[in-house]
């Protein structure tokens, strides 16, 4: 699939680490949708299926280990590759996210020369 195709929903807390992931992506031709909060992806997801969901772990309120389970809930949702990202990066927690069934664990900070072509791989790997 084209990412020309594609819709990302990018759940991040963090203002600049949006900025950069959505400015990455739409500079590819990715369009994203932007989310803050694990509620407001719920909110999102009632109406929407889109092709790859970023969740940034430690987001308050419903956090990306929540979400997760949500999805893997969800019938409709259960397919779309998700993948993991957080700032407190260890190997044991990216097993962990791997473990639970995130497809895929970026850790921050977001590396902008690989970050499309490492979500190519996991998309077109699903």
């Amino acid at each position: 699939m084209s990412t020309a195709n594609w819709q990302v929903l990018i759940i991040e807390d963090e203002p600049d680490n949006m900025e950069l992931v959505q400015g990455i992506l739409e500079y590819n031709g990715i369009r994203t949708i932007p989310v803050m909060t694990g509620e407001e992806a719920l909110e999102v997801l009632q109406g929407t299926t889109p092709t790859l969901i970023l969740i940034d772990l430690a987001l308050p309120g419903i956090d990306g280990w929540g979400l997760l389970d949500y999805l893997q809930e969800n019938e409709r949702l259960s397919g779309i590759p998700r993948v993991a990202m957080t700032a407190y990066h260890t190997a044991s927690q990216a097993h962990k996210a791997v473990e639970a069934g995130f497809d895929a664990y970026i850790p921050k900070p977001i590396d902008a020369a690989s970050l499309v072509s490492d979500l190519e791989s996991i998309v077109n790997s699903k």
